[in-house]
């Protein structure tokens, strides 16, 4: 069973910084692609950046130039730097293993076979 424990979230004005961080299992580590999702309050969950084996990133439109996923192999740990946020950043953040990556960000969803608890981003304006 795939273990992934995401920290990191808390409050921050517009235009700060925040670095999320979710740690899997080693046996599990990155078997797949993997991936950052946000829920706001009364949407649904979406695709926000996802990281292939071969370290191919991709992001959705709205956090291009803003948001980072990055890995470090040697803490099985994936990482979402986010910066010049936004009062619409604002959500819970989950991290997923998900069995493709890449394509429209609006089918990452299904895609996901595992999810973190999640963690929380506010920004404030």
């Amino acid at each position: 069973q795939v273990q992934l424990v995401e920290s990191g979230g808390g409050s921050v004005q517009a235009g700060g910084s925040l670095s999320l961080s979710c740690a899997a299992s080693a046996s599990t580590y990155r078997r797949t692609c993997m991936g950052w999702f946000r829920q706001a309050p009364g949407k649904e969950r979406e695709g926000v950046a996802s990281l292939g084996t071969s370290d191919t990133t991709y992001y959705v439109d709205s956090v291009k130039g803003r948001f980072t996923i990055s890995p470090d192999n040697a803490k099985n740990t994936v990482y979402l730097q986010m910066s010049s946020l936004r009062p619409e950043d604002t959500a819970m953040y989950y991290c997923a293993e998900m069995r493709a990556c890449g394509g429209d960000p609006r089918f990452w969803v299904r895609w996901a076979t595992s999810w973190g608890q999640g963690t929380q981003v506010t920004v404030s304006s």
